[in-house]
């Protein structure tokens, strides 16, 4: 089973960001998006991912987008900073998944979508900025890393789950006192992140009693937004809707306001 000494190791092989990508964020942090895009020009696997992304479906383009100068003028500051987060994110996605039913696919459609709905929530409770539009792309690396310390010992954690029904998140901290979000947060330091989406992301597990204000606020609908998501059949096939316990008593309060936004989202699409 999963112990503090595997963690650290995990830790302690990730990646760090490649010099592109920092480079990259650095023009778009500073707003100069011609010489951002120039910049991504030099990483071939960094300029087939944003075409490949933003050329999904689910980005609703009519016209396929090849240029990178156009990809980043569409998007904006803050939605390509948040895209290059999504791709550093790829550095730690497996080549074959082990604990859940997934593929590459399925995970970047699952990236986009919870993007998607996240920029229109933030909009609605007037919250939209570069660091918290950004914050969603770091919640699924909770799922990657879920994936890594448990893909190597499935029989004996569903050995586990078949007598106490524990979500992995607190068979996680059981075993060693690290939640998924304490590892996310982690990653977050690693990559040089700003410290704002760290705490964001660690509080939407809805069990850390330090947040409040905004902070709060957000790690509410971002909590919501995740178990919302991973209930579509796509993924709950896939085993995602059982790797967190949802904490109802934690969003109960904005769970109506949350749903209209999502049902407004839902028919606009």
């Amino acid at each position: 089973m999963v112990t503090p000494e595997q963690i650290t190791h995990y830790i302690l092989n990730i990646p760090p960001a490649p010099t592109v990508v920092r480079e990259t964020l650095q023009f778009v942090r500073q707003g100069d998006l011609v010489k951002a895009a120039k910049c991504a020009e030099e990483d071939p696997a960094l300029k087939l991912y944003l075409k490949t992304l933003v050329n999904r479906p689910i980005y609703g383009f009519r016209n396929e987008v090849h240029e990178l100068s156009q990809i980043f003028g569409i998007l904006g500051i803050s939605t390509a900073q948040q895209i290059l987060y999504h791709y550093l994110l790829t550095l730690l996605v497996p080549k074959e998944w082990q604990l859940f039913t997934l593929n590459n696919h399925t995970f970047y459609d699952l990236q986009a979508s919870l993007s998607r709905k996240w920029e229109k929530i933030l909009r609605h409770l007037n919250l939209l900025d570069h660091d918290t539009e950004s914050a969603i792309t770091l919640l699924p690396a909770s799922i990657i890393v879920c994936d890594a310390l448990f893909g190597g010992c499935k029989i004996e954690v569903a050995q586990l789950r078949s007598v106490k029904a524990l979500d992995y998140n607190t068979i996680l901290y059981r075993l060693s006192k690290y939640t998924l979000f304490d590892i996310c947060t982690l990653i977050a330091e690693k990559w040089e992140m700003s410290p704002k989406i760290g705490h964001i992301v660690y509080a939407s597990s809805g069990s850390s009693q330090s947040a409040e204000g905004d902070e709060l606020i957000l790690a509410k609908w971002m909590h919501l937004l995740l178990f919302y998501e991973l209930s579509q059949s796509p993924y709950v096939s896939a085993g995602l809707n059982e790797f967190i316990d949802f904490q109802i008593e934690f969003v109960e309060d904005i769970y109506e306001s949350f749903m209209q936004v999502m049902e407004y989202h839902e028919s606009n699409c």
